[in-house]
């Protein structure tokens, strides 16, 4: 009896030893399994821009500025003319939080109620995420009046109603030159070519 009884002791305390060596393995691999979801979950969490809500006009500042020349006019009074003609449109986030400036902004030019003329892009730009006081650019082309070819409907305006994308509510903004003072944009046809809007400096 002695010597069947020691043996079995000795199993059963190897035995025992190893589910606890093996508890302690397991343990170790749960701690592991349960780190590595975490990991790619902190890795994969969308940015705050890529989910900020969509821009709106009245929480932007805008300026339409005239490029090239246009609207600058010389010691005789002359206006000068450079072979193209263009301006820039400039929106700066207001807030603090970001937004998104999904799309092509609007902008209309109108004599009264008669002849109007319109911004246009081609196909859909990408989003741009704007962080709180940064700013979109939209450069824009136009036909001046008195190009060859021009034709006759035209608008000669110092302002523009303009949009942000997907927003229904307009603001009016002044046309201003390279130095920010006053000026009139002469465009002449149905539409002014708009670039797809792009990131600038922070705003001031």
């Amino acid at each position: 009896m002695p010597a069947t009884t020691r043996p079995a002791g000795r199993r059963a305390a190897l035995t025992a030893g190893l589910a606890l060596a093996a508890g302690l393995t397991l343990t170790a691999c749960d701690s592991t399994t349960t780190a590595t979801p975490d990991t790619a979950t902190t890795a994969t969490t969308a940015t705050p821009d890529s989910t900020a809500p969509p821009c709106r006009t009245a929480a932007l500042s805008w300026t339409l500025s005239l490029l090239d020349g246009d609207g600058v006019h010389g010691a005789d009074g002359a206006e000068r003319r450079g072979d193209r003609s263009g301006a820039r449109l400039t929106a700066v986030n207001l807030g603090s939080g970001a937004c998104l400036f999904a799309g092509y902004p609007g902008l209309a030019l109108h004599n009264g109620k008669a002849d109007g003329i319109e911004g246009t892009g081609a196909g859909r730009p990408a989003a741009v995420a704007l962080p709180g006081h940064a700013a979109v650019t939209v450069d824009l082309r136009y036909t001046r009046r008195g190009t060859p070819g021009a034709g006759t409907w035209c608008v000669r305006q110092q302002e523009a109603v303009v949009t942000a994308p997907h927003d229904t509510h307009g603001t009016v903004v002044p046309v201003t030159d390279g130095h920010r003072k006053a000026a009139v944009l002469d465009a002449c046809g149905e539409t002014i070519a708009m670039a797809p809007p792009r990131r600038a400096g922070d705003g001031t």
